[in-house]
C-alpha cells in the first residue's frame, strides 16, 4: 500500500463500546452551517451479527434518528454492496430468489438517502438488477458505471449538488457528490469507464457549482487514496470494499473513511462551511454498531417479514433453519479477511466435510470465496440456518480425478489467489519447506488422485482456474455429486463435530 498520508489504518478496538456520539463542539451562532453525514457500507446481513452483539440495521436506524434529533441537516450514505451476496437473498419467494429485496425493502424504511453501486450489486441477474433499482426509494449515483448499451441507467445520477440553506442567514452551503465504482465484476449488462477519468469529468462539472465535494466509492483503499492523491478538490471521501474500517488523512483536513462491514461500525461526519470564507472543517467519528443501541421498532418489523419469508422457503427447499445441528465449545471463523488467506477452524471443518460422501477420495479442495458468512459463530448452538449463511450459494459435491501435474498447478494457482475468492482450501494437503505433501506423502507429478470438490471449482469459473473443467484427460469428473449438497454434508460433519 502506498502510504503518502498519515495513516489511521483502523479495525478501531472497543474502547468505544457504546453506540454514542459526541454532541457537536461549534457554537449554534457562529455562523457556519453544520451537516451531518451517517456513512456506512458493505452490507449483506439485514439483522444483526456476530451472535446478535454487532451491527443490525434496525441498530442503525436508531442512530440515525438520534442524529436528526440533533441536526435536521443530516443525509445517510452507503458505499455500495446491498444486493448480494447473503443467505436470505438466496432465498425463493413469489417465483424468483430475493436477490437484495430484502435489502432494498428494509433500507427504504430506514430511509437511505444516497447510495453508490458496489461489485456485489451485478452478481444478480439482469431482470433481478433492473427490479432491484425499480424499487429503491433512495437516489443512486454513479459515475463511471453504465448499461451495456453505454448509457446511465434510468435515474441514476452521475453526479448531484445537495443544497443546506441556513434558516437564520439565508445562506447556502453547496455539497456535490459523485459515485465510483470498481470493475470487478463484469456479467454482461454493465459497462465501467475509467474511473480517474469519471473523476475528472465530475470535477469539471461540479466546479462553481459547490461548496465542497464527496466522493462516494466502492474500490479498493489504494486506488482511493490514489484519487485523493491526483484530486485535490476532493474534501471528503467515503468508501466501501474491504469489510473493515480505515480512516485515513490526506494532510491533517480531508479523511477517507470506511465502516466495517455488516454495519459492525459506521461513520459520523460532521461538516462545518463557513459562508464568509468558504471553508469547511471535517470532523469524523467512528461509531461501533452494537448491542447497547436498542434496535428501531419500524426497522426491525421489515427486517422480521423478510426473515420469516426467507425461512418459509429454506423449509420448502428441506432445510429447518431453526433447528440445532449441534453445540460447539469453540467459536468458527468465517471472517472474509482470514478464510481467503489462510485456514480456520471452519474452513478445515468444510473441507473435511466434503471427503464425508466419498470414502475414497485422498483430498478435497474447494474456493474461499463460497464461504460467504464474514462473520463468526461463537460458540454454542449452531442452527441450520448458520450454515446456509456460511454457504449461501450451495452445491454439489463431486468426485474427480486429477493428474498430480495438474494438481500442483492447482494448488499453486490457489496460493497465488490469497485474498481473493479464489484463494483454496483444502483437506490432508500441506506444503513442507516449498514442497506439496497429500496425506503427509509428497505430491507425485505422475499419480492420478481422487479428489473430492465443490461444483463452482471445478466449473472452472474461478480467477486464473479456468483450465480446472471437466474435459480434459487430466481432470475428469466421477460423480457429479447430484444427491450431495455442499450444505448438507456441512451439517452432516457438525454433528460429528
Amino acid at each position: 500500500m502506498k502510504k503518502p498520508f498519515a495513516v489511521l489504518l483502523s479495525v478501531i478496538i472497543a474502547f468505544a463500546l457504546t453506540a454514542c456520539v459526541t454532541a457537536p463542539t461549534a457554537p449554534a451562532d457562529d455562523g457556519r452551517i453544520h451537516v451531518t453525514i451517517l456513512h456506512f457500507n458493505d452490507i449483506y446481513e439485514i439483522t444483526p451479527v456476530s451472535g446478535g452483539k454487532e451491527g443490525g440495521i434496525a441498530r442503525v436506524a436508531t442512530l440515525r434518528k438520534q442524529l436528526l434529533a440533533r441536526n435536521p441537516n443530516t443525509i445517510t450514505t452507503l458505499g455500495g454492496d446491498l444486493f448480494s451476496p447473503s443467505a436470505i437473498g438466496t432465498a425463493q419467494y413469489e417465483g424468483d430468489r430475493l436477490a437484495g429485496r430484502q435489502m432494498v425493502d428494509v433500507l427504504n424504511h430506514f430511509e437511505l438517502d444516497y447510495a453508490t453501486f458496489g461489485n456485489h450489486e451485478f452478481d444478480v441477474k439482469e431482470n433481478q438488477f433492473n427490479q432491484r433499482m425499480k424499487e429503491a426509494k433512495f437516489t443512486w449515483v454513479s459515475s463511471n458505471v453504465f448499461a451495456a448499451d453505454g448509457q446511465p441507467y434510468a435515474g441514476v445520477k452521475q453526479n448531484l449538488v445537495i443544497p443546506v440553506t441556513d434558516k437564520k442567514s439565508g445562506k447556502t452551503f453547496r455539497i456535490g457528490m459523485f459515485g465510483l465504482t470498481l470493475a470487478a465484476n463484469n456479467p454482461g449488462y454493465v459497462r465501467y469507464s475509467d474511473p480517474i477519468m469519471a473523476t475528472a469529468e465530475q470535477i469539471k462539472q461540479l466546479s462553481g457549482q459547490t461548496d465542497f465535494v464527496i466522493a462516494l466509492t466502492h474500490q479498493a483503499i489504494d486506488d482511493d487514496i490514489e484519487l485523493l492523491q491526483k484530486f485535490p478538490q476532493i474534501g471528503l471521501l467515503l468508501g466501501g470494499h474491504e469489510h473493515v474500517n480505515y480512516q485515513n488523512w490526506r494532510g491533517n483536513f480531508t479523511p477517507l473513511l470506511k465502516g466495517d462491514a455488516n454495519v459492525r461500525s459506521v461513520y459520523v461526519i460532521d461538516l462545518y462551511f463557513d459562508p464568509k470564507t468558504g471553508k469547511t472543517q471535517v470532523k469524523p467519528e467512528f461509531v461501533p454498531i452494537n448491542d447497547t443501541l436498542a434496535e428501531d421498532p419500524a426497522v426491525k418489523t421489515v427486517v422480521d417479514k423478510w426473515m420469516n419469508i426467507a425461512f418459509d422457503a429454506f423449509r420448502q427447499q428441506g432445510f429447518e433453519p431453526e433447528a440445532v445441528v449441534t453445540t460447539t465449545t469453540e467459536a468458527l471463523d468465517g471472517l472474509e479477511s482470514n478464510v481467503r488467506t489462510r485456514k480456520t477452524n471452519l474452513t478445515e471443518l468444510i473441507a473435511k466435510s466434503l471427503l464425508r460422501p466419498y470414502p475414497e477420495a485422498e483430498l478435497s479442495l474447494y474456493n474461499s470465496g463460497s464461504i460467504r458468512i464474514d462473520d463468526v459463530l461463537p460458540a454454542g448452538p449452531i442452527t441450520v440456518y448458520d450454515v446456509i449463511r456460511v454457504l449461501p450459494f450451495g452445491g454439489k459435491v463431486q468426485l474427480a480425478t486429477i493428474k498430480g501435474n495438474l494438481l500442483i498447478k492447482v494448488l499453486n494457482q490457489g496460493m497465488a489467489n490469497s485474498g481473493a475468492g479464489g484463494f483454496l482450501q483444502s483437506a490432508n494437503t500441506q506444503q513442507v519447506n516449498g514442497t506439496w505433501q497429500i496425506n503427509g506423502k509428497p505430491l507425485d507429478t505422475k499419480k492420478t488422485y481422487k479428489l473430492a470438490i465443490n461444483d463452482f471449482l471445478a466449473s472452472g469459473k474461478d480467477h486464473g482456474l479456468d483450465y480446472l473443467k471437466s474435459g480434459s484427460p487430466d481432470f475428469v469428473i466421477v460423480n457429479p455429486g447430484d444427491n450431495f449438497d455442499i450444505r448438507q454434508t456441512v451439517i452432516d460433519q457438525l454433528k460429528n463435530y
